[in-house]
């Protein structure tokens, strides 16, 4: 998988050439990317894995435009992200990427529909128009009767439901997820990952960071980091 230094490659929705990260702590420095290159295509489903302090956190996080790389090129939608503006930056973490925790990060006091229309409001989409698409999201998640339901009215397995559908609302180009079954039950996690099992099978690009083999499994293609670095690169069954 080679590509050019300057250009990206086509039909690939990210592309990392030689990413780097280094935080300074004190007078010490922590490496935690070391010369990462990979492609991840348009409509691929990629699981992420690594022990703690792999580097995979903080790959995702560069990969959501959350935090910046201390070296190397990423080119998401084939431009490089070093040329957009923080404002550009936050238009496309709004619009064009779908984030899901581990934690939810729904605001308690909003209800479902309330949390899911959030991320509508900040990309100037009428107030009635973001009712409609919000229920839809909700509904598409089977959640059509909880919409005036608060996160502590709901179960956990539904609140990583809004959360999904939250992250669906603005029809993203990319969902990443971190360790989105993390905090539930077997069977709530379950049936998270069978949503994301649909919502790949309807062409969305999933990238997910998950510890658990069996849920890396669910995914076309395994990437393993230790130490900063890609240490395996597989396609599963599942491919």
């Amino acid at each position: 998988m080679m590509w050019s230094m300057t250009q990206p490659v086509p039909d690939n929705i990210i592309s990392v050439r030689e990413l780097s990260k280094v935080y300074l702590m004190g007078t010490d420095s922590l490496h935690a990317l070391r010369s990462v290159s990979l492609n991840i295509q348009r409509g691929s489903y990629v699981a992420i894995m690594g022990p703690s302090g792999s580097g995979k956190t903080t790959f995702l996080d560069i990969l959501g435009c959350l935090s910046r790389p201390t070296s190397g090129e990423y080119w998401f939608m084939g431009r490089k992200v070093s040329e957009y503006s923080e404002i550009q930056l936050a238009r496309i973490r709004n619009q064009e990427i779908g984030f899901v925790f581990q934690n939810f990060n729904l605001l308690a006091r909003s209800t479902a529909l309330g949390n899911v229309e959030l991320p509508m409001m900040y990309s100037g989409v009428p107030r009635r128009e973001q009712t409609r698409q919000a229920i839809a999201a909700l509904e598409a998640v089977g959640l059509g009767d909880r919409l005036h339901h608060r996160p502590s009215e709901l179960s956990g397995g539904q609140r990583q439901r809004v959360a999904i559908a939250r992250a669906l609302v603005n029809r993203p180009s990319v969902i990443f997820a971190d360790e989105p079954t993390g905090n539930l039950d077997s069977q709530s996690g379950e049936s998270i990952l069978a949503l994301f099992d649909d919502l790949h099978r309807q062409g969305h690009t999933i990238v997910m960071v998950t510890h658990e083999p069996d849920v890396a499994a669910r995914a076309q293609r395994i990437i393993r980091f230790r130490d900063g670095r890609i240490v395996d690169d597989t396609e599963t069954a599942m491919s």
